[in-house]
Protein backbone atom coordinates (compact mmCIF):
# COMPACT_ATOMS: atom_id res chain seq x y z
CA UNK A 1 0.00 0.00 0.00
CA UNK A 2 1.49 3.36 -1.12
CA UNK A 3 1.87 5.93 1.87
CA UNK A 4 -0.22 8.97 1.65
CA UNK A 5 2.74 11.13 1.62
CA UNK A 6 4.62 9.06 -1.34
CA UNK A 7 4.05 10.41 -5.23
CA UNK A 8 5.45 8.49 -7.96
CA UNK A 9 8.23 9.68 -10.22
CA UNK A 10 6.62 8.64 -13.39
CA UNK A 11 8.38 8.23 -16.59
CA UNK A 12 7.31 11.68 -18.20
CA UNK A 13 9.96 13.02 -16.10
CA UNK A 14 12.57 11.66 -18.74
CA UNK A 15 10.92 12.66 -21.04
CA UNK A 16 10.02 16.10 -20.20
CA UNK A 17 13.64 16.72 -19.18
CA UNK A 18 15.12 15.18 -22.56
CA UNK A 19 12.52 17.69 -24.41
CA UNK A 20 13.86 20.98 -21.93
CA UNK A 21 17.38 19.75 -23.04
CA UNK A 22 18.37 19.82 -19.53
CA UNK A 23 20.75 17.04 -17.55
CA UNK A 24 18.72 14.93 -15.59
CA UNK A 25 22.15 13.63 -12.90
CA UNK A 26 22.45 17.46 -12.64
CA UNK A 27 18.65 17.99 -11.26
CA UNK A 28 18.68 15.13 -8.81
CA UNK A 29 21.98 16.41 -7.77
CA UNK A 30 20.26 19.81 -6.78
CA UNK A 31 17.72 18.03 -5.10
CA UNK A 32 20.16 15.75 -2.77
CA UNK A 33 18.10 12.65 -4.48
CA UNK A 34 19.09 9.44 -5.56
CA UNK A 35 21.05 9.68 -8.66
CA UNK A 36 19.19 6.61 -10.14
CA UNK A 37 15.54 7.77 -9.21
CA UNK A 38 14.20 8.47 -13.06
CA UNK A 39 15.21 4.88 -13.75
CA UNK A 40 13.46 2.97 -10.74
CA UNK A 41 10.86 1.02 -10.88
CA UNK A 42 8.28 2.02 -8.91
CA UNK A 43 10.06 5.44 -7.78
CA UNK A 44 8.79 7.94 -5.28
CA UNK A 45 9.08 10.99 -3.60
CA UNK A 46 7.62 12.39 -0.65
CA UNK A 47 6.37 15.89 0.11
CA UNK A 48 9.74 17.29 0.56
CA UNK A 49 10.90 15.68 -2.13
CA UNK A 50 8.52 16.58 -4.54
CA UNK A 51 8.91 20.26 -4.35
CA UNK A 52 12.79 19.69 -3.57
CA UNK A 53 13.04 18.18 -7.07
CA UNK A 54 11.30 21.35 -8.53
CA UNK A 55 13.03 23.97 -6.69
CA UNK A 56 16.37 21.78 -8.73
CA UNK A 57 14.70 22.39 -11.86
CA UNK A 58 14.31 26.11 -11.61
CA UNK A 59 17.71 26.15 -10.92
CA UNK A 60 19.19 24.24 -13.33
CA UNK A 61 17.25 25.85 -16.02
CA UNK A 62 17.14 29.58 -14.64
CA UNK A 63 14.41 29.78 -17.48
CA UNK A 64 11.59 32.30 -16.73
CA UNK A 65 9.39 31.20 -19.03
CA UNK A 66 10.27 27.75 -17.75
CA UNK A 67 6.58 27.96 -16.54
CA UNK A 68 5.20 28.39 -20.33
CA UNK A 69 7.70 25.24 -21.19
CA UNK A 70 6.50 22.66 -18.86
CA UNK A 71 2.89 23.27 -18.79
CA UNK A 72 2.91 23.06 -22.96
CA UNK A 73 4.43 19.62 -22.90
CA UNK A 74 0.89 18.23 -22.13
CA UNK A 75 0.78 15.09 -24.25
CA UNK A 76 -0.44 11.77 -24.27
CA UNK A 77 3.29 10.28 -24.10
CA UNK A 78 3.18 11.82 -20.39
CA UNK A 79 0.96 9.06 -18.80
CA UNK A 80 -0.22 10.67 -15.60
CA UNK A 81 -3.74 9.27 -14.01
CA UNK A 82 -4.72 12.92 -13.90
CA UNK A 83 -4.16 13.73 -17.09
CA UNK A 84 -5.16 10.50 -19.01
CA UNK A 85 -8.73 11.17 -16.74
CA UNK A 86 -9.13 14.65 -17.97
CA UNK A 87 -8.18 14.13 -21.62
CA UNK A 88 -11.35 11.68 -21.59
CA UNK A 89 -14.08 13.39 -20.38
CA UNK A 90 -16.65 15.28 -22.51
CA UNK A 91 -15.47 18.84 -21.15
CA UNK A 92 -13.45 20.62 -19.21
CA UNK A 93 -16.38 20.82 -16.53
CA UNK A 94 -16.23 16.83 -16.46
CA UNK A 95 -12.49 17.15 -16.78
CA UNK A 96 -11.37 19.38 -13.73
CA UNK A 97 -14.27 17.22 -11.30
CA UNK A 98 -11.98 14.34 -12.40
CA UNK A 99 -8.21 15.75 -11.84
CA UNK A 100 -9.94 16.91 -8.76
CA UNK A 101 -10.64 13.62 -7.97
CA UNK A 102 -7.41 12.40 -9.02
CA UNK A 103 -4.39 14.67 -8.54
CA UNK A 104 -3.73 13.50 -5.20
CA UNK A 105 -2.13 10.00 -7.07
CA UNK A 106 0.61 11.73 -8.65
CA UNK A 107 0.95 15.02 -6.52
CA UNK A 108 1.29 16.89 -3.19
CA UNK A 109 -1.74 19.17 -4.55
CA UNK A 110 -5.53 19.39 -4.19
CA UNK A 111 -8.12 21.34 -6.08
CA UNK A 112 -10.97 23.19 -5.56
CA UNK A 113 -13.39 22.82 -8.67
CA UNK A 114 -16.47 25.46 -8.12
CA UNK A 115 -19.09 25.65 -11.20
CA UNK A 116 -21.52 27.96 -11.94
CA UNK A 117 -23.53 29.73 -14.71
CA UNK A 118 -20.54 32.50 -14.82
CA UNK A 119 -17.89 29.96 -15.47
CA UNK A 120 -15.70 27.94 -13.49
CA UNK A 121 -13.37 28.58 -10.53
CA UNK A 122 -10.59 26.43 -10.00
CA UNK A 123 -8.05 26.79 -7.51
CA UNK A 124 -5.00 25.11 -6.99
CA UNK A 125 -3.59 24.73 -3.09
CA UNK A 126 -0.29 22.91 -2.22
CA UNK A 127 0.26 20.15 0.41
CA UNK A 128 2.02 21.91 3.29
CA UNK A 129 5.79 21.17 3.42
CA UNK A 130 8.83 22.50 4.88
CA UNK A 131 10.03 23.66 1.05
CA UNK A 132 8.20 26.63 -0.39
CA UNK A 133 7.25 25.63 -4.13
CA UNK A 134 9.13 27.67 -6.87
CA UNK A 135 7.45 30.02 -9.08
CA UNK A 136 7.71 27.68 -11.89
CA UNK A 137 5.54 25.13 -10.37
CA UNK A 138 2.42 27.46 -9.57
CA UNK A 139 2.94 28.99 -13.24
CA UNK A 140 2.90 25.53 -14.71
CA UNK A 141 -0.18 24.13 -13.11
CA UNK A 142 -1.54 27.40 -14.25
CA UNK A 143 -0.30 26.87 -18.23
CA UNK A 144 -1.35 22.99 -17.68
CA UNK A 145 -4.69 23.73 -17.09
CA UNK A 146 -5.12 26.45 -19.98
CA UNK A 147 -3.07 24.00 -22.26
CA UNK A 148 -5.23 21.00 -21.60
CA UNK A 149 -8.57 22.74 -22.43
CA UNK A 150 -7.13 23.69 -26.04
CA UNK A 151 -5.32 20.58 -26.65
CA UNK A 152 -8.51 18.65 -25.72
CA UNK A 153 -10.57 21.44 -27.99
CA UNK A 154 -8.66 22.44 -30.65
CA UNK A 155 -9.88 25.92 -29.65
CA UNK A 156 -7.80 29.05 -28.44
CA UNK A 157 -9.62 28.99 -24.90
CA UNK A 158 -8.28 31.89 -23.04
CA UNK A 159 -9.17 31.94 -19.02
CA UNK A 160 -11.61 35.17 -17.49
CA UNK A 161 -9.15 35.66 -14.50
CA UNK A 162 -5.66 34.22 -13.51
CA UNK A 163 -4.22 34.78 -9.96
CA UNK A 164 -1.32 34.09 -8.49
CA UNK A 165 -0.10 35.39 -4.57
CA UNK A 166 3.73 35.57 -6.69
CA UNK A 167 3.62 36.88 -10.07
CA UNK A 168 5.75 35.46 -12.93
CA UNK A 169 7.76 37.41 -14.65
CA UNK A 170 8.51 38.60 -17.26
CA UNK A 171 4.28 39.44 -17.08
CA UNK A 172 3.86 40.30 -20.62
CA UNK A 173 4.88 36.80 -21.88
CA UNK A 174 2.37 35.24 -19.32
CA UNK A 175 -0.33 38.11 -20.27
CA UNK A 176 0.31 36.64 -23.88
CA UNK A 177 -0.03 33.06 -23.41
CA UNK A 178 -3.24 33.31 -21.03
CA UNK A 179 -4.88 35.48 -22.76
CA UNK A 180 -5.50 37.94 -19.74
CA UNK A 181 -3.76 39.56 -17.00
CA UNK A 182 -2.25 37.94 -14.19
CA UNK A 183 -3.54 39.59 -11.15
CA UNK A 184 -2.02 39.29 -7.70
CA UNK A 185 -4.10 37.19 -5.20
CA UNK A 186 -4.00 35.11 -1.72
CA UNK A 187 -4.64 32.20 -3.99
CA UNK A 188 -3.53 30.20 -7.48
CA UNK A 189 -6.65 30.49 -9.20
CA UNK A 190 -8.16 30.22 -12.80
CA UNK A 191 -11.67 31.39 -14.26
CA UNK A 192 -12.68 29.48 -17.19
CA UNK A 193 -16.09 31.01 -18.62
CA UNK A 194 -19.07 28.98 -18.47
CA UNK A 195 -18.99 28.39 -22.80
CA UNK A 196 -15.22 27.25 -22.43
CA UNK A 197 -16.01 24.51 -19.63
CA UNK A 198 -18.84 22.74 -21.18
CA UNK A 199 -17.19 23.08 -25.08
CA UNK A 200 -17.03 19.46 -26.09
CA UNK A 201 -13.40 17.36 -25.83
CA UNK A 202 -12.53 15.88 -29.18
CA UNK A 203 -10.25 13.86 -27.03
CA UNK A 204 -13.23 12.62 -25.14
CA UNK A 205 -13.31 8.09 -25.16
CA UNK A 206 -16.07 6.90 -22.83
CA UNK A 207 -15.27 3.30 -23.51
CA UNK A 208 -11.60 4.13 -22.78
CA UNK A 209 -12.21 5.75 -19.38
CA UNK A 210 -14.48 2.79 -18.06
CA UNK A 211 -11.68 0.36 -18.71
CA UNK A 212 -8.99 2.48 -16.71
CA UNK A 213 -11.21 4.30 -14.25
CA UNK A 214 -11.45 1.33 -11.40
CA UNK A 215 -7.55 1.09 -11.63
CA UNK A 216 -7.41 4.85 -10.60
CA UNK A 217 -10.15 3.97 -8.42
CA UNK A 218 -8.47 1.77 -6.58
CA UNK A 219 -5.40 3.45 -6.06
CA UNK A 220 -7.19 6.40 -4.73
CA UNK A 221 -9.31 4.03 -2.24
CA UNK A 222 -5.90 3.09 -0.99
CA UNK A 223 -4.53 6.51 -0.73
CA UNK A 224 -7.64 7.96 1.18
CA UNK A 225 -8.68 5.16 3.20
CA UNK A 226 -8.23 6.63 6.22
CA UNK A 227 -11.21 9.23 4.88
CA UNK A 228 -14.59 8.55 6.54
CA UNK A 229 -17.43 7.83 4.84
CA UNK A 230 -19.30 11.30 5.94
CA UNK A 231 -15.98 12.77 4.48
CA UNK A 232 -15.76 10.65 1.13
CA UNK A 233 -20.15 11.30 1.03
CA UNK A 234 -19.48 15.11 1.46
CA UNK A 235 -16.89 15.29 -1.71
CA UNK A 236 -19.06 13.41 -3.50
CA UNK A 237 -21.94 15.68 -2.98
CA UNK A 238 -19.30 19.24 -3.78
CA UNK A 239 -18.77 17.38 -7.01
CA UNK A 240 -22.85 16.42 -8.09
CA UNK A 241 -24.23 19.52 -6.30
CA UNK A 242 -23.37 22.24 -8.96
CA UNK A 243 -24.45 19.46 -11.64
CA UNK A 244 -27.90 19.41 -10.22
CA UNK A 245 -27.57 15.49 -9.04
CA UNK A 246 -27.76 15.10 -5.11
CA UNK A 247 -29.30 11.59 -4.94
CA UNK A 248 -28.12 9.05 -2.41
CA UNK A 249 -27.69 6.41 -5.76
CA UNK A 250 -25.14 9.00 -7.29
CA UNK A 251 -23.35 9.63 -4.63
CA UNK A 252 -22.82 5.61 -3.79
CA UNK A 253 -21.80 5.13 -7.32
CA UNK A 254 -19.38 7.92 -7.08
CA UNK A 255 -17.89 6.42 -4.03
CA UNK A 256 -18.00 3.16 -5.46
CA UNK A 257 -20.53 1.12 -2.62
CA UNK A 258 -24.29 0.09 -2.43
CA UNK A 259 -26.68 2.33 -0.83
CA UNK A 260 -27.19 -0.32 1.73
CA UNK A 261 -23.81 0.22 2.45
CA UNK A 262 -23.89 4.24 2.61
CA UNK A 263 -26.84 4.23 4.54
CA UNK A 264 -24.91 1.70 7.61
CA UNK A 265 -22.07 3.74 7.69
CA UNK A 266 -23.21 7.05 7.82
CA UNK A 267 -25.30 5.49 10.81
CA UNK A 268 -22.03 4.12 12.39
CA UNK A 269 -20.73 7.32 11.58
CA UNK A 270 -23.59 8.74 13.68
CA UNK A 271 -24.84 10.92 10.23
CA UNK A 272 -27.83 10.64 7.83
CA UNK A 273 -27.61 10.95 4.25
CA UNK A 274 -30.14 13.83 4.71
CA UNK A 275 -27.84 15.59 7.16
CA UNK A 276 -24.54 15.19 4.90
CA UNK A 277 -26.51 16.56 2.08
CA UNK A 278 -28.15 19.18 4.01
CA UNK A 279 -24.39 20.81 5.80
CA UNK A 280 -22.79 20.56 2.22
CA UNK A 281 -25.60 22.34 0.49
CA UNK A 282 -25.53 24.77 3.58
CA UNK A 283 -21.69 25.22 2.86
CA UNK A 284 -22.20 25.82 -0.54
CA UNK A 285 -24.86 27.70 -0.61
CA UNK A 286 -22.68 30.17 1.97
CA UNK A 287 -19.76 30.49 0.33
CA UNK A 288 -21.75 31.52 -3.34
CA UNK A 289 -23.50 33.78 -1.23
CA UNK A 290 -20.06 35.23 0.79
CA UNK A 291 -18.18 34.84 -2.81
CA UNK A 292 -20.26 35.54 -5.74
CA UNK A 293 -23.04 38.09 -7.40
CA UNK A 294 -25.56 35.16 -7.90
CA UNK A 295 -29.18 35.27 -7.83
CA UNK A 296 -30.57 33.30 -5.40
CA UNK A 297 -32.57 31.62 -8.27
CA UNK A 298 -28.84 30.74 -9.71
CA UNK A 299 -27.81 29.67 -5.70
CA UNK A 300 -30.55 27.02 -6.03
CA UNK A 301 -30.03 25.34 -8.87
CA UNK A 302 -26.26 24.93 -7.77
CA UNK A 303 -26.88 23.70 -4.48
CA UNK A 304 -29.56 21.07 -6.21
CA UNK A 305 -32.70 22.67 -5.14
CA UNK A 306 -35.22 22.60 -8.44
CA UNK A 307 -37.05 26.19 -6.81
CA UNK A 308 -35.90 29.51 -5.55
CA UNK A 309 -38.71 28.54 -2.95
CA UNK A 310 -37.53 25.35 -1.61
CA UNK A 311 -34.07 26.79 -1.36
CA UNK A 312 -35.40 30.03 0.51
CA UNK A 313 -37.16 27.88 2.97
CA UNK A 314 -34.66 25.24 3.43
CA UNK A 315 -31.81 27.65 4.35
CA UNK A 316 -33.69 30.03 6.64
CA UNK A 317 -34.27 26.27 8.68
CA UNK A 318 -30.54 25.87 8.51
CA UNK A 319 -29.53 29.37 9.99
CA UNK A 320 -32.32 31.28 11.09
CA UNK A 321 -31.49 33.91 8.24
CA UNK A 322 -32.59 34.56 5.09
CA UNK A 323 -29.82 34.67 2.25
CA UNK A 324 -29.64 38.00 1.67
CA UNK A 325 -29.21 38.66 5.23
CA UNK A 326 -26.14 36.28 4.89
CA UNK A 327 -24.40 38.04 2.08
CA UNK A 328 -24.66 41.33 3.21
CA UNK A 329 -23.53 40.07 6.72
CA UNK A 330 -26.63 41.30 9.21
CA UNK A 331 -26.96 38.87 12.22
CA UNK A 332 -31.02 39.40 12.92
CA UNK A 333 -32.65 36.40 12.95
CA UNK A 334 -35.96 35.09 11.59
CA UNK A 335 -38.62 35.03 14.33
Amino acid sequence: MRLADQFPVHSGWRLLLRDLGINPANVLRRANLPADLFIRENATVNTDGYFELWCALAAETDDHLLGIRIGQAVSFEMFDPPLFAAMCSQNLNTALARIAQYKRLSCPMKLIIKPGPQGTRVEIIFTASTTTPPVSLATAELVFFVQLARLATRAKIQPLKVSAPALPAPAREYENYFGCPVRSGKSLTILFSAEDATRPFLTANEKMWQFFEPELRKHLNLLTGSATTTERARGALLELLPAGDGSMHSVSHKIGMSVRTLQRRLNEEKQSFQSVLNQTREELARYYLRTTKLSVGEISFLTGFEHPSSFFRAFSTWTGRTPEQVRTGRINRIH
